[in-house]
């Protein structure tokens, strides 16, 4: 998967836990586990809807999860059983972070919710990506098949966020001449920005640059950080 800068990412999430009121019910053994309504909002910092967001709620009991997208609003509503605490969960392009816990107090027989839980999810993504799972053969720029699942997540997350462009930036250790170093970044971005084109990506949303070893993020003298300079990263612009 793809790892994300924490210190890049900023959230905070607010809970509104709202009161009950008792309702005549039968007992648990005869009923399925009881439901709470939940409506979710997400913005931004300045309060400014952000739709197509994922939010993904996952129980801590079971490992289930609840998944829901923001409307044009940045808003949606869904289901959750009680008696459970959910992690809440922000999708990024191939990833999730933590952002924060909802608990949901288990019911009595003769109990339910008078009203909606309300979670507001503020926050702002981080504006560069590393693909961890995009591989080509050494010296080559042709995508290796085992690269698909993790682009075919970042076209799905370009779907949701139409209105969103991205660079495809290439990356190279400094093993070789700078110029062919240079030359197989850009090509290899290429080849990443035809296949999002090729899934139906609008080509305009997409740019593919290579920049050879002139942006490295350790040292090359080492083979580990020669395999962390050879990388490829989305950078949404």
């Amino acid at each position: 998967m793809m790892h994300t800068n924490p210190f890049s990412i900023f959230a905070r999430i607010l809970f509104l836990l709202l009161p009950i009121s008792i309702t005549a019910q039968t007992g648990k053994d005869n009923t399925t586990q009881k439901l709470a309504d939940v409506n979710v909002i997400v913005t931004d910092f300045k309060k400014i809807p952000r739709p197509g967001e994922q939010i993904i709620f996952i129980s801590k009991r079971s490992g289930a999860k609840f998944p829901g997208r923001a409307g044009k609003d940045g808003k949606f509503s869904l289901k959750l059983p009680s008696a459970d605490t959910f992690i809440i969960k922000v999708k990024t392009i191939v990833d999730s972070t933590k952002y924060g816990l909802i608990a949901i107090r288990e019911l009595q027989p003769d109990e339910e919710f008078a009203e909606p839980f309300t979670v507001t999810v503020m926050f702002e993504p981080a504006k560069s990506y590393r693909l961890d799972n995009v591989y080509f053969d050494f010296g080559k720029y042709t995508l290796r098949p085992e690269s698909y699942k993790e682009l075919d997540e970042l076209i799905s997350y370009m779907k949701w966020r139409e209105n969103e462009k991205i660079e495809i930036a290439g990356h190279t250790d400094n093993i070789g001449s700078a110029s062919d170093n240079l030359k197989l970044s850009q090509q290899r971005a290429e080849a990443i920005r035809q296949y999002l084109i090729k899934k139906g990506v609008a080509a305009s949303r997409v740019i593919a640059k290579g920049y050879g070893s002139t942006d490295p993020v350790a040292d090359n003298s080492t083979y580990e950080g020669r395999q962390l300079n050879r990388r490829t990263e989305v950078r949404i612009l």
